[in-house]
Formats: C-alpha cells, structure tokens, sequence
C-alpha cells in the first residue's frame, strides 16, 4: 500500500509540474503578444520564463528522485529486517526444541549444521551493509598486490558450491590466458565475484542451474565473464542493477537478499579501475556479467 500511495504522489508531482510549466508558457506567449512591440521587454521576459520553467522541472525532478530514493530506503529496510528475522528465528527455534527436549545425536547435529548456516546468512547481511557503507565513500585501493586471477575465480567458485550444496557440474569454469593477473585486494576481489556467482545461483531455478565462467586476455585489460541460464533482466534495468538498494523486481517472484550485493560488486571493481556490465536478451534468457580490470604485465 505504502509503494502504491508513493506512486501515486509521483505521478500528482509530474502532473503538477506540468500543469505548472503549461501556465507559465501560456501567461509568457500571452505576454509576449501583448508587448510584441517593446523589444527589451520581450528579451527580458523570455529570459524569466527560461528561468522559471528551469525551476520548476528541477523542483519536479527533484521531488520525484526523493519521493524514490525513500521508497528504496523502505525496500531494503525490509529486505534486511527479513534477513536478520528469518535466520535468528530458525536458530531460535533450534534452541529451543534442543532445551526442551532429548533429541537423538543425528538430529542434534543436523540441528547444528542448519544453525551454523543461519548464522553464515547473518554474518553475510551484516557485512554487506557495512560494505555498503565503506564504500559508498568511494575510498582508494591501498597496499594493492599482484593478484592470480585464476586461482580467485577458482576459490569464489568452489565456496559458492559448497554454499548452496552444489555439485561440482553447476560450474563450467575455463579460462583462455595462463597470465591472469591485476593488481589490488585479493580479499574485496574475492567478495565482488563471490557476490556475482550467489547472484547467479539466486536467480536461476532449482533444477536447471548452469553457470560458466570464463577468463580471458583481450590485450589490454583482462575480463571475467559470468553466464547463468536463469531469469534474466528486462532492458530497462540493466544499467539499474548495479544501483544502491536496487533489486529486479519480477511478478510472482521473491529472491531473498538486501538490493547490496551489485552495489558493492560495482565498487570494487571501480576501486580496481575495472568497468562492470550486465548484459540479458531479456527475461527467463539469462544473464551474463561482464568484469574488466587493467592486466599486470609480466616482469
């Protein structure tokens, strides 16, 4: 109800910008019909009306990216309130059966497995939103090394398999160069495309989860591309995706997450002085993600 009623004072400000910018048009041609004959006039008038049309579509402008902005805000404070519920919920329902009553080895220890999965999930909610926050002050690569690309991509691959309880034929992984290596944060490397393959995995159905990953040289820069078989974006979000608290929203469809994961990507891989792109031939046609960080050249 609250996104409804958002969207319907966008449309009051729009419409209202309108109506507002038509009477200033309308009061301004009338006026200069009235006094075609006093040129100066005629000069001064146009240039008020220039600057008054300017002010109200920026007022216009800027009342709908707040009125926006809000909306995503209430977004994510709901996306992280059921983060964080959901697993302390699960665990405390663990706890809770484990307190009460016998429960034979076996099931106490799946209990334990399940429990240590809902604290990951925290621990993983929690640092993305301080990650959001430490980079969202566009902070400089410091103290960079050489970074074996390959190797990283191998390691972000084999912990998002075990993860999601994968096996090892979800993943293609291939890489065209032996010479794979850029310069910078192993650790924050390891986070953006860990992020991307979860994203991967999130978005693709249950049963038909494939994703390649390739590693190429392409001269002067080295690029990761990241291809699932899941369900796409429309075009008008392609660019939308890499956007604080933005999430792809898709009729009867809810992926758990904070809208953060491709906020943070995207600035690791500025901070690296890489680009990043999403590329998809639209919706249930899959995604692919396109990441290119400057190459170091062999000594």
């Amino acid at each position: 109800m609250r996104i409804v009623s958002r969207r319907k004072a966008v449309a009051t400000f729009v419409t209202l910008g309108v109506l507002l910018v038509g009477i200033a048009a309308a009061l301004n041609v009338g006026w200069i019909i009235l006094n075609w004959h006093e040129g100066l006039l005629i000069i001064l008038g146009v240039i008020l009306f220039a600057i008054i049309i300017a002010g109200l579509i920026l007022n216009t402008i800027f009342l709908v990216r707040e009125i926006r902005r809000n909306e995503q805000q209430d977004s994510f404070l709901n996306a992280v309130t059921h983060e964080l519920k959901t697993p302390i919920t699960s665990i405390r329902l663990y706890l809770e059966t484990l307190q009460r009553r016998a429960v034979a080895p076996e099931k106490a220890h799946e209990f334990y497995g399940l429990m240590l999965a809902d604290t990951e999930r925290l621990m993983n909610t929690v640092q993305q939103v301080l990650k959001a926050g430490e980079f969202g002050q566009k902070s400089q690569l410091q103290n960079a090394l050489e970074v074996d690309l390959g190797e990283l991509l191998s390691q972000s691959i084999e912990l998002v398999r075990i993860r999601h309880h994968l096996d090892s034929a979800s993943f293609q992984f291939g890489a065209e160069s032996d010479h794979a290596i850029v310069l910078g944060n192993a650790e924050e490397l390891k986070s953006a495309f860990t992020n991307i393959l979860d994203n991967a995995v999130k978005y693709s159905a249950p049963d038909k989860i494939e994703i390649s990953v390739h590693l190429r040289d392409d001269g002067e820069q080295t690029e990761v591309l990241v291809r699932d078989r899941g369900r796409g974006i429309p075009d008008s979000e392609l660019k939308q995706v890499f956007k604080r608290f933005h999430r792809v929203h898709e009729i009867g469809q809810k992926v758990k997450g904070t809208g953060l994961g491709l906020f943070i990507v995207n600035s690791i891989v500025r901070k690296h002085g890489g680009t990043i792109t999403a590329e998809s031939a639209g919706q249930g046609r899959g995604t692919t993600i396109r990441v290119r960080l400057p190459k170091v050249y062999p000594t």
